[in-house]
């Protein structure tokens, strides 16, 4: 691409081949990261290129009664404003399952801050003033934000005559969709329960809060494509919105991943990729487009917010009866992977224990809030908070210890989920709370010190609030079960392009996927899967692009099984013709190279008695073997639309959490002092990469457990605190020790027996933290983040 500079670059990796699966080899982009020499999506740049800016919508909803671009036009440095009307084909929609998201609003708009208009110009600022200089004229509607106004009688509509493939069997066009389980007899289990628990609950919006805002540049091409370099998690989905909008074939849009500044399922959806498209094509000129914070709120979808209602019953010894529950999940403005959430909320929302009877209903909404949709952990995690604080809740009422009350209800090996799905691989829920309750207590007072209190150990830190009096300390366990990869049917695969030849006279290997590395550690992992298959020590990463096939989406914990599996399966067939190569030079020489198992190991061909039969550089030569190959898991199928019923899940995957928290009881302030993990990993293909997801995971989950929500108006449906001053992440001061216990049970229908990892600790760490504080306070609390207000009664 001429004329651009910090584009992405091939990662080569050197080593032994002894840094293969199960050695935790350092990440190839992890140096240039922390000493600021990584290119993120923010830092493209081409030397000709215009600035684009979109202009939002102040209301939520609204009819656009007109729109006057001519001040905009008439900036100096402006080189086109564009509205739906500029739109050059008729498919104006785009989304990821239901085609409902305009790519420029048209009529209306749905929610606060919807595109409305784009602006290109030789500088960000002018860009920005120009589009401050656009005229939209509102006549403002009512707007729906919860089930009550979505669904009464005469409720408004937030889209009028669906099409899509849910809006037959939902019961009111304001929700997205419905998916119940029913299993057994509830109502019936119900009355042998000798105690019965109930609980209303109430999950906040939760934001990604990626550090990498939205950012990308396009690059018109002499052929009338356009060449995208841009942050995303899933190159072909993204193109399969984007082509037809544009009115291309999908071979004339080529996609290329930039640096990306975190995901964790925010970049699932489009943002600035068709703007950045149309603007290029529309001036000819290549366009990047940045986010700032205030703009990134609105740019992309969030976690659901919920509400959840749950009955749980149980036997005096304690074995569960039954379980009722109904979720309501707000998906806001636009469907997005509401549907998905939805499946997963309703099929996990019994958590990892056995139940026999349940009545399940989940559903999505649309209202006037934000769109919402992927988040790690995705519908699970809003379940999880419910449910763990209904055993607690059952293990209070009965007298019981919490996590053996959990131990014995736990799902294993061999249970019959409430979708009639049978677990089939290791589920080793009463072992984990074995484990997690077994580590060591981090000792009492550590704020104590001979010079005083340290503050910076106590709750409200450096605020210096208290030095220890009215401080309680509390203890708090929890347990989750996370599905992992795509589910209810979706053909699920990956793709992978590997090349082996010599260079330099030593056998090198190239892994080429889409695979979009977010931070995961996936361009790791693959060069470790090549080594240990093809027994090399170079392995080059080729920047993900769309010139290879799809890789699938970076999220549901699922490209180290799905795109490491298709690493794996094209790295064994190019073994095989490798050795076949062999055996055609060489065969004559030595029998073994007919009878003996034959690996490449170390650059050589060796049998599995270790006896070296050749170099690999003398059976290559000058050829090269490169293959591209496809790779699926096996199949799942949709939850039957009445009972739920349904093999919907490939493999599931568990964590279980201790808290220890210490709770200013006066101020209501919190500090988490440790959270604990346990987790099933099925097999660590990188340990260290994989106790990294888990910390980084219980982070996250601990951020929506006392600080994270993104705040919106009920009356407006206007987000109040959409930037990091308003809305809070934790910091380095506020995460607490986490230890982690790593467990390796092989999954023997997975890639090496792996598991993924990289969701299932967001679950229970968010109840553990609250189960904690609970048992310091003896609140209820039945809603997150927990505020200081909720544990003062202020």
């Amino acid at each position: 691409m001429s004329g651009v500079t910090r584009t992405p670059t091939q990662l080569t990796q050197g080593g032994a081949t002894d840094a293969g699966i199960g050695a935790s080899t350092l990440r190839p982009d992890g140096t240039l990261k922390v000493t600021g020499e990584f290119a993120y999506s923010s830092d493209l740049w081409h030397e000709d290129m215009l600035w684009g800016f979109t202009l939002r919508s102040t209301v939520a909803h609204a009819e656009i009664v007109s729109i006057d671009t001519s001040e905009a036009l008439a900036q100096s440095g402006v080189y086109a404003v564009l509205t739906y009307d500029d739109l050059p084909t008729e498919v104006k929609n785009y989304g990821l399952e239901i085609q409902d998201t305009p790519v420029l609003a048209h009529g209306k708009v749905r929610h606060h801050g919807e595109p409305v208009a784009l602006v290109a110009a030789d500088h960000p600022e002018t860009a920005r003033r120009a589009a401050a200089k656009i005229k939209v004229e509102y006549a403002e509607l009512p707007v729906v934000t919860d089930e009550e106004s979505a669904t009464r009688e005469g409720a408004p509509l937030v889209h009028e005559n669906r099409t899509d493939h849910h809006a037959g069997h939902v019961p009111h066009p304001n929700i997205v969709h419905r998916q119940p389980i029913v299993r057994g007899d509830a109502e019936a289990a119900a009355r042998r329960a000798d105690v019965i628990v109930t609980g209303e609950y109430v999950f906040g919006m939760q934001d990604q809060a990626f550090l990498g805002p939205e950012s990308g540049l396009t690059v018109p091409a002499e052929d009338g494509g356009v060449d995208l370099y841009v942050a995303t998690q899933w190159l072909h989905s993204d193109l399969r919105q984007i082509a037809p909008v544009l009115g291309l074939p999908e071979d004339k849009v080529r996609m290329t991943l930039s640096g990306v500044g975190g995901a964790f399922g925010g970049r699932e959806d489009l943002s600035m990729q068709i703007h950045g498209c149309l603007l290029a094509l529309r001036t000819g000129k290549p366009v990047k487009i940045v986010y700032n914070r205030f703009e990134s709120f609105f740019g992309h979808v969030h976690r659901h917010p919920a509400r959840l209602w749950y009955e749980h019953g149980a036997t005096k010894d304690g074995k569960l009866t039954h379980m009722k529950c109904r979720i309501v999940l707000d998906g806001g403005a636009y469907a997005s992977a509401s549907p998905a959430v939805v499946g997963n909320a309703s099929s996990l929302s019994v958590g990892p224990y056995v139940v026999e009877d349940v009545d399940i209903e989940a559903i999505a909404l649309y209202t006037n809030n934000p769109p919402c949709g992927a988040m790690r952990g995705f519908g699970a995690v809003q379940a999880c908070f419910a449910y763990e604080a209904q055993m607690d809740k059952l293990a209070k009422k009965l007298g019981m210890d919490p996590v053996e009350f959990r131990q014995l209800n736990a799902m294993e090996q061999g249970t019959l989920l409430p979708t009639g799905q049978v677990v089939d691989s290791p589920a080793p829920v009463a072992e984990l709370l074995r484990r997690v309750k077994a580590m060591p207590l981090p000792p009492e007072n550590q704020w104590e010190t001979t010079e005083g209190a340290d503050v910076r150990a106590l709750p409200g830190g450096l605020s210096n609030t208290t030095h220890g009096e009215d401080v309680v300390r509390g203890i708090g366990y929890a347990v989750g079960i996370k599905n992992v990869g795509f589910s209810e049917g979706f053909d699920d695969y990956s793709t992978a392009r590997v090349r082996m030849e010599v260079v330099g006279g030593v056998p090198v290997a190239t892994v080429h996927t889409a695979m979009a590395e977010v931070g995961q550690g996936g361009v790791t992992v693959h060069a470790q899967i090549a080594r240990t298959e093809l027994g090399v020590d170079q392995v080059t990463i080729h920047p993900a692009d769309t010139r290879v096939g799809s890789a699938g989406s970076t999220s549901a914990s699922r490209q180290t099984y799905v795109t490491g599996g298709a690493v794996k399966n094209t790295c064994e067939h190019v073994r095989e013709q490798v050795l076949e190569l062999g055996r055609r030079k060489f065969g004559t020489y030595h029998p073994a190279w007919a009878t003996a198992e034959l690996l490449l190991e170390g650059g050589k061909v060796v049998t599995d008695g270790g006896e070296v039969l050749a170099d690999v550089a003398d059976v290559l030569e000058d050829e090269a073997i490169d293959l591209e190959l496809e790779w699926r898991h096996r199949p799942t199928e949709p939850f039957d639309l009445r009972t739920g019923q349904g093999n919907g899940h490939v493999q599931y995957s568990f964590a279980a959490h201790r808290a220890v928290v210490e709770v200013d009881t006066a101020l209501g302030l919190v500090k988490v002092v440790e959270l604990a993990c346990a987790q099933d990993v099925g097999k660590a293909l990188n340990p260290l990469s994989v106790v990294g997801q888990i910390q980084g995971g219980t982070t996250q989950g601990l951020g929506v457990a006392v600080m994270e929500e993104i705040i919106v108006d009920p009356k407006t449906a206007k987000v109040r605190n959409p930037s990091f001053t308003d809305y809070l992440i934790p910091t380095i001061l506020d995460t607490p020790t986490i230890p982690v216990d790593v467990l390796e049970l092989a999954d023997d229908h997975a890639p090496y027996g792996l598991r993924g990892i990289g969701e299932a600790p967001t679950l229970s760490s968010t109840p553990a933290v609250l189960a904690a504080i609970r048992n310091a306070t003896g609140l209820e609390l039945n809603r997150t983040p927990v505020r200081p207000e909720h544990l003062t009664g202020t």
